[in-house]
């Protein structure tokens, strides 16, 4: 595995010591709030008056459950503890309301001083100097036991602008109960092919009862066509943003996927439909209704727990028949920080101690992903869940294939997710060819992304 070997410092002490600030902390804002209340926290404006010297009071600002919360407001609590020279101030909503609560406070001239990002956001917000260069900061954020191409999956625009949480990837989840039942040998994941994939799954579907399948659909979401097109030396996204495949590559992808449902590996059209609306639970693994199914590494649990039975981990089909290995660790979120911080240090102590710290990491677990710091990761370990202790292996089996990140996607691939999921249904129902949806998802995409 290759480390991080930009500049850096190794040591996580900092040498900056600020005099205690007593100050309440897990105030949540509300979203049309222009200001923070919170004397020294980040004010794009530039109006707050900066609290006294040698005190630093952060905003930290995340999405998630009310699990989450309690959980994330507990670590805060400790580094509190460990930094009692900084207050951190807990800014959190749930998926739906966190967007739009974001665009809000920047608009506003409030941007929190530590913000958790997703990567089909960073480059948005990146390009708009919202967000600070983390490279600015090695000496205090310790990156050398995190891989470089996750580390790599924060750049763009020529800066380091998120730092991975923890690590997923996208993988087939399979039921080695209804291969038994099918006769079908489990495949050798580091070998088998595309054609290979197809015949297994046509063939349990095949040697089962009416109404479980040999596999589900995979076409509903872009990261398969990703790892598909990385197998042929292409991608979804160049390093500027552009397309980086070919249409006769995505239309390869759907060709694939009609030979499936005509041969019966997977469902028809409708079923298939109404299987993916459904989510992980009600997957066809899930529902203990098909062997196989794409999804990401940290929704085996959800998956497992739904089928009430032992679910197994895959690589992708094709890794050894093409050009190079296409799968990938996608970051499960980024930590970005406000480029107009009046404590920049403060809040890059915190980004480093989420990162770094096996306190913290005992504590979140797999919530944000396997830990992206592999020796944190490995320190922990034994605590997780026997589910993500599955995971944490099989993301270490796919250490030495990985051979890089994805690049940061183009500002507006927000919206691709729901072009592929409508040209995909217009696939399947054969309103429109391989080729046809190719073009069409090209051009769609072209125009979302400005491209």
């Amino acid at each position: 595995m290759s480390h991080h070997t930009r500049t850096q410092t190794p040591g996580r002490r900092r040498g900056m010591r600020m005099a205690a600030l007593v100050a309440a902390a897990g105030l949540a804002l509300t979203a049309c709030s222009g200001d923070s209340g919170v004397p020294g926290a980040s004010n794009d404006d530039g109006d707050e008056a900066p609290a006294a010297e040698g005190e630093a009071t952060i905003r930290f600002a995340w999405w998630g459950s009310d699990t989450r919360h309690e959980v994330t407001q507990e670590i805060l609590d400790n580094f509190m503890e460990e930094h009692p020279d900084i207050t951190v101030v807990s800014d959190f909503t749930d998926w739906n309301g966190y967007w739009d609560k974001l665009a809000t406070t920047v608009a506003a001239g409030d941007t929190p001083d530590v913000i958790t990002q997703e990567e089909r956001y960073l480059r948005d917000y990146a390009s708009r100097n919202v967000l600070a260069d983390l490279n600015e900061f090695s000496g205090t954020i310790d990156l050398s036991s995190i891989d470089d191409s996750i580390i790599e999956a924060g750049q763009t625009d020529g800066g380091q602008y998120g730092i991975p949480t923890g690590v997923n990837a996208y993988a087939i989840l399979a039921d080695e109960q209804i291969f038994a039942d099918a006769g079908v040998e489990m495949p050798d994941d580091e070998t088998w092919t595309w054609e290979d994939y197809v015949e297994i799954a046509s063939e349990i579907s095949a040697n089962t009862e009416d109404g479980v399948f040999g596999a589900q659909d995979y076409g509903f979401n872009e990261p398969g066509f990703a790892i598909f097109a990385r197998q042929r030396g292409e991608n979804l996204y160049n390093e500027d943003g552009s397309l980086g495949f070919s249409a006769d590559t995505l239309a390869e992808w759907w060709e694939i996927s009609l030979q499936l449902r005509d041969q019966g590996g997977t469902p028809s059209a409708s079923e298939t439909i109404e299987v993916d609306a459904g989510g992980p639970e009600q997957s066809l693994v899930g529902t203990n209704s098909g062997a196989m199914a794409f999804f990401w590494t940290n929704q085996l649990e959800a998956v497992s727990n739904a089928a009430g039975r032992d679910i197994t981990l895959l690589r992708h089909p094709g890794e050894s028949q093409y050009e190079r290995t296409g799968m990938y660790f996608k970051p499960a979120m980024f930590y970005s920080m406000s480029a107009n911080s009046q404590y920049p240090e403060a809040a890059a102590t915190l980004i480093d101690y989420l990162l770094n710290s096996e306190e913290a990491a005992e504590l979140m677990l797999s919530d944000r992903g396997l830990p992206a710091n592999t020796e944190v990761r490995a320190a922990v370990q034994d605590q997780f869940s026997e589910i993500d202790q599955q995971a944490a292996d099989f993301l270490a089996d796919l250490e030495d294939e990985i051979v890089d990140g994805l690049p940061v996607p183009p500002v507006g691939a927000g919206e691709v997710a729901e072009i592929t999921r409508r040209i995909n249904a217009e696939v399947l129902f054969d309103r429109l060819s391989p080729q046809e949806a190719a073009e069409q998802f090209i051009n769609e995409v072209e125009t979302a992304t400005g491209q």
